[in-house]
């Protein structure tokens, strides 16, 4: 081999060596700058060294965060502040991610990419840490709040007429799907409000089926002396009554017929007021003042047929309700054990 070639050769090596040493070098002076393509939480901080990137993260990402979530629901709206949440972001940590994901390849690949201006296709996800109990306790509150169970049909005998209340619709909150909702709120600064997947909840009586629910109703006035029948919440039948006497007051309230007796025996009550008679069993007959029938309601008290129809229309009774033969009967054969009583 001549001397030509072997300078040649040994200039080629030396030239190959100085281009290694080279990529080398050009390789380490990078190594603290994010490779372009590379973005953390949405924010491009390609081409920046660490501190630039850190900076960036924290101008655009973390004081964003320092925002009040926000959950919408109708005209209602509740608020989580960043404050309560107590959220914090690891930028360092982020920023060393970028730079590592920067660092991928080979030295050859790295090279080429910067030369020929290719990227890097990494996208970091912000490392944003907060107060998980604060979080659970908030999705609480506004399930709470906004989830309602649903309200039957029914009936409201207490303005002396039996007036049908409408069924309600529940709302159901999908708490699960909230809190998850929440939590990506937390960490996008751009959509911090959120708005709940909610689902109506049907009610087991509807405004419909409130009729056939109650088919009987029997509302006691007090203050008129009445008794009102209803079928299928239409008033079909009023009487005229005697109730408690003063001092023996028939109780007020919900209530409903627990047993049915034709020419009932009257157990007397072991009670001042009964006399001789206190704690005795009368038969049928003209000495027991439970005339034709009875219908029981409450702890001895009762509607049944009386003697004295002088004493209707008036508070003359021991808490019973006094009807007139004839009305006993008739109402005795329109209603069942189990139909609801009210009285006021």
């Amino acid at each position: 081999m001549g001397r030509k070639a072997q300078i040649s050769i040994v200039t080629v090596v030396f030239a190959a060596i100085a281009v290694v040493l080279l990529a080398f070098w050009y390789d380490s002076t990078q190594k603290d700058k994010i490779a372009e393509g590379v973005t953390i939480g949405g924010v491009d901080v390609g081409g920046l060294d660490a501190d630039a990137a850190a900076s960036q993260v924290r101008t655009n990402l973390v004081t964003p965060l320092d925002k009040t979530v926000k959950v919408k629901y109708g005209d209602d709206t509740y608020e989580l502040t960043s404050k309560e949440l107590n959220v914090h972001a690891d930028v360092d940590t982020m920023v060393d991610e970028a730079l590592e994901a920067s660092r991928d390849g080979s030295l050859p690949t790295r090279i080429w990419r910067d030369v020929s201006g290719g990227e890097v296709d990494k996208a970091i996800r912000p490392e944003v840490a907060y107060d998980q109990d604060e979080v659970d306790h908030f999705i609480n509150h506004v399930v709470s709040n906004v989830g309602r169970d649903p309200v039957d049909a029914s009936v409201d005998p207490t303005g002396g007429t039996l007036v049908p209340v409408a069924s309600r619709p529940g709302v159901a909150v999908d708490a699960d799907s909230l809190r998850r909702q929440v939590k990506a709120a937390i960490d996008d600064p751009a959509d911090r409000t959120v708005e709940p997947k909610t689902e109506k909840v049907k009610p087991d009586v509807t405004t419909a089926d409130v009729a056939a629910k109650y088919p009987t109703y029997i509302v006691v006035d007090r203050s008129t002396f009445t008794v009102t029948l209803y079928k299928n919440l239409q008033e079909v039948k009023q009487y005229t009554v005697a109730i408690g006497a003063e001092g023996f007051d028939t109780p007020t309230g919900l209530y409903h017929i627990q047993d049915k007796q034709v020419d009932p025996v009257w157990s007397v009550p072991d009670s001042d007021w009964a006399g001789d008679l206190a704690g005795q069993t009368i038969p049928p007959g003209p000495d027991n003042p439970l005339k034709a029938r009875w219908m029981g309601i409450y702890d001895g008290a009762g509607f049944h047929g009386t003697s004295d129809v002088g004493s209707l229309g008036s508070a003359a009774s021991h808490g019973c309700v006094r009807m007139a033969v004839p009305d006993v009967i008739d109402l005795y054969d329109r209603v069942d054990v189990g139909t609801p009583v009210y009285i006021q």
